[in-house]
């Protein structure tokens, strides 16, 4: 029988966007581990520093926004460590505000702004990541690099005042098996990972009667998921050749109620 192959991280460069806490971080400490030459890009440098410094890796400021900043952080990674086999894309925001509020209308540049951060800047990271892969010799299983950006179960069970992160992390989504339909000929594979309740500082900044509310809410484990758990599938999808063109659900079966 054939015997399928993961991909090997050892040497391999990687690039991780919002790598400066929560899942980012851990993912960027996870690659390390496995003894690839992560390059930690955030917007706060100062939190991407802390991260590349624990690992061996490299800080890079990048607003993934814009194409020059992010042109410019892969070039300085590519620069350090060859292109990247690997990306993730953890950069991401989850500003809760209705449509309509007891002020009217949400200001259109809120909607834009998360669309921007969220869909556009893993949109844009994978655009420039896939165009240095396409240039690396394939492995043995004809892999050439791995893309996994993150989405949420409010991608598909958004709640009221989730509008915007809803649409942006549907959109992500849409967005995997299209990247990997292009993709495969030139042998990337593209996953998502649409997480749940998660122990990232937004949520661990809440009160704890809060905390206990929401992680009662989630069937099995009922806790809120951890960063290194996020980073784990990471690995898992980096590891298996047939995860391609998925977004896989990482919840303990919770589903979303309207609020």
């Amino acid at each position: 029988m054939r015997k399928d192959t993961g991909m090997d991280l050892q040497g391999q460069a990687a690039l991780v966007t919002g790598g400066g806490g929560g899942l980012g971080a851990a993912t960027a400490r996870a690659l390390a581990a496995r003894g690839a030459k992560v390059a930690v890009l955030d917007v706060n440098e100062a939190t991407a520093r802390a991260v590349a410094e624990e690992i061996g890796g490299l800080a890079l400021a990048c607003d993934v926004t814009s194409s020059d900043s992010a042109e410019a952080a892969i070039a300085r990674a590519r620069e350090a460590h060859g292109a990247a086999r690997v990306l993730v894309n953890c950069a991401g925001v989850a500003p809760a505000e209705r449509i309509v509020g007891k002020n009217g209308p949400m200001p259109l540049e809120n909607f834009r702004r998360v669309i921007d951060i969220n869909l556009v800047g893993s949109f844009n990271l994978m655009r420039l990541a896939a165009a240095d892969m396409a240039g690396l010799e394939p492995d043995a299983e004809g892999q050439r690099g791995v893309i996994v950006s993150t989405a949420s179960v409010a991608a598909f069970e958004g709640q009221i005042g989730q509008a915007a992160y809803a649409a942006s992390k549907g959109a992500v989504h849409s967005l995997t098996i299209v990247a990997a339909r292009e993709f495969a000929r030139i042998g990337i594979r593209v996953c998502t990972i649409a997480p749940g309740l998660f122990g990232t500082p937004m949520l661990l900044g809440m009160p704890q009667d809060v905390q206990d509310s929401l992680a009662a809410q989630v069937p099995f484990p009922s806790r809120f998921g951890t960063p290194d758990e996020y980073a784990r599938l990471v690995l898992a999808i980096a590891d298996n050749p047939m995860l391609n063109g998925e977004t896989i659900r990482l919840d303990g079966a919770i589903r979303m109620g309207p609020r």
